[in-house]
């Protein structure tokens, strides 16, 4: 992208966090998009664009019912400050049409408060949107920057240290 400004797709980011401080992960479903996974690295936390007009609060809980299925959830923190990421050249020319440079991220941290009956990641959103991820699991914060795809690496490490206090002891 000679001589332009970087442009950055908006979008928000979620670290839901059960009672027991473990992280809610889901495997990404379609692994032949080259911007969602590598091998080893196909697991992350849900995640979205933000539409227009739309405040990040609202795409938050949004993006987590289209991707999880969950509503039962209670704000614990909003990160300071927006990250970004930028897509390796040869996926930037791919994803989202070539038009963003890579995502620009607003995360919040939340606290589960359903039950795990109530993650639906096969029909999330009451069946409405297309499943994104194939599988899910808890797990610990600070195992997450390891599986993520390399290029988001540095985000989850600020997000983990963002909201380490969250975590499972």
């Amino acid at each position: 992208m000679s001589g332009k400004a970087p442009v950055y797709r908006p979008c928000v980011g979620v670290m839901l966090i059960n009672r027991a401080g473990l992280v809610l992960i889901g495997r990404r479903k379609n692994k032949r998009l080259a911007e969602h996974t590598a091998p080893g690295h196909e697991w992350q936390m849900p995640q979205g664009g933000i539409d227009d007009g739309e405040d990040p609060w609202t795409a938050c809980l949004r993006e987590l019912h289209e991707e999880t299925n969950v509503r039962s959830a209670s704000l614990l923190a909003e990160a300071p400050e927006w990250l970004t990421y930028d897509l390796p050249a040869d996926v930037q020319k791919k994803s989202w049409r070539g038009r963003y440079q890579g995502q620009r991220q607003k995360w919040f941290a939340l606290r589960f408060t359903g039950e795990d009956s109530e993650i639906d990641i096969k029909t999330p959103g009451g069946g409405i949107h297309k499943a994104e991820f194939d599988a899910w699991r808890w797990e610990r914060m600070e195992r997450l920057p390891e599986m993520i795809i390399p290029f988001k690496r540095p985000v989850y490490e600020s997000v983990v240290k963002t909201f380490a206090k969250f975590g499972a002891a």
